[in-house]
């Protein structure tokens, strides 16, 4: 038996989940669950994750987990194997800390936005306000001056080793350029850029990024 890992091919959520999997090396039995098909409002799935989401996670004795970013939390701290992700020393795990509230606060919800706002209803022909993507792109780039800044003295988002916070960014911020916004590849923040192309060509993001479950 194996922990059983429940997403849609394409969720940036699940996707989080999936490169997790893969950094730690925790082996699992992927159930896909089509959103399209209405799967997750199931009575058996719902009977698992009650918010009819995804991603979710049971282990072998039943315990159940969703929310993605609970459940990476939850694989680092309580799986060996695979870089820490997580920071163990106190003050490499306040800036652990602080960089991952930043990112949801000041680059997730933007970014977040932008999808449910004009990625999804470009790809279903549906009309999309030009003006609030435009907006939008400006609070990423505010963020984005940020992270030059702070990227300047160090190799990831959170310090020089790689961590959750850094895995958080690739999904949604992989899917900017579809709407035009081309930030974290602008010359004009080298740091940015150079941060960008080496997450984005980790071996457990280039097996995930096309779908799920993933190439092997």
């Amino acid at each position: 038996m194996v922990l059983k890992f429940y997403g849609y091919e394409h969720s940036t959520a699940s996707q989080i989940v999936a490169m997790v999997l893969r950094e730690k090396k925790i082996p699992y039995e992927y159930i896909p669950i089509d959103l399209g098909k209405g799967e997750h409002k199931q009575p058996n799935y719902l009977a698992i994750q009650p918010f009819g989401q995804v991603p979710c996670i049971v282990e072998d004795d039943g315990f159940t987990l969703y929310e993605s970013r609970a459940i990476a939390r939850y694989l680092v701290e309580n799986y060996p194997g695979g870089p820490e992700l997580i920071p163990s020393e106190r003050k490499k795990r306040g800036l652990f800390d602080q960089a991952v509230s930043v990112e949801g606060f000041n680059f997730e919800r933007y970014v977040n936005a932008v999808i449910m706002e004009g990625l999804l209803p470009k790809f279903r022909n549906q009309p999309y306000n030009e003006e609030r993507i435009k907006e939008l792109g400006k609070s990423i780039a505010s963020t984005l001056d940020v992270y030059e800044k702070t990227l300047a003295k160090s190799r990831y988002i959170a310090g020089d080793e790689l961590t959750l916070a850094d895995i958080y960014h690739l999904p949604g911020g992989n899917l900017l350029p579809i709407m035009g916004i081309n930030l974290l590849q602008d010359d004009a923040r080298p740091n940015v850029v150079r941060w960008w192309n080496e997450i984005s060509k980790l071996e457990s993001w280039q097996k995930v990024k096309d779908g799920l479950p993933g190439k092997d």
